[in-house]
């Protein structure tokens, strides 16, 4: 059953306004941290793709998120923690931009649940799919949780390859160094067909490791090559 918060979110989520938010901060990430950068984007036009959808990218910085708002027409959704709304008026503004509670101590059931429905409204969702945030070049596995949630959804998984931001602004950092940055996207991984047996679902993540790799080995040639 959703908590008073997370009918507080939604309520904000359906707000126009908040379609104004988004619209808004998308544009002041393209024009201050995106130049700022030197970003660089390719195959953008494989998150404009309609119904439900798991970005998934590569995740090395906190700025990864924010600049994937950037690639992509459709908004997007993410899980998370709770505490990130205890601030009435931060988290409003962020649930503007599509954020969605989720309690850090719950079980990995309830926030399946919650990134099910969001993915079942057809919606377009930021999936970390190494779990959390890694380091160096390589992708050491991808959860079999993401693929569970992409055969349970319907939904079409994208690989994004990000690769400058752990130098840009690594762990612990509170502001980015002028680092250039690249992302790629991969093309869609279409969802998988009917509910899987976990062979099935370790075989899945297996192809989307190698997907997810190859983007993020061609972001990371375009930073080396700048």
């Amino acid at each position: 059953m959703p908590t008073p918060l997370q009918e507080r979110v939604r309520r904000i989520a359906r707000r126009r306004s908040s379609r104004w938010v988004y619209r808004l901060t998308r544009a002041a990430i393209c024009m201050l941290l995106y130049p700022y950068l030197r970003v660089q984007r390719h195959g953008g036009e494989h998150l404009d793709i309609s119904g439900p959808v798991i970005v998934a990218p590569v995740h090395r910085s906190n700025l990864d998120a924010p600049l994937l708002s950037g690639v992509g027409r459709r908004p997007l959704r993410a899980l998370a923690k709770e505490s990130l709304f205890a601030n009435r008026w931060f988290g409003g503004f962020i649930a503007a931009l599509g954020a969605f509670p989720v309690r850090r101590e719950a079980t990995d059931r309830e926030a399946m649940r919650l990134a099910t429905e969001i993915l079942g409204a057809g919606e377009q969702m930021i999936v970390f799919p190494e779990g959390g945030r890694g380091s160096g070049p390589t992708i050491d596995g991808v959860f079999d949780g993401m693929s569970y949630l992409a055969s349970k959804a319907g939904a079409a998984i994208v690989p994004v390859g990000i690769a400058g931001t752990e130098a840009a602004m690594p762990a612990g950092a509170r502001f980015p160094r002028r680092v250039p940055v690249a992302i790629v996207v991969g093309e869609p991984i279409a969802a998988p067909a009917g509910s899987m047996s976990r062979r099935e679902l370790s075989r899945f993540s297996e192809v989307v490791k190698g997907r997810l790799q190859d983007a993020f080995d061609q972001a990371q040639a375009l930073v080396t090559n700048r």
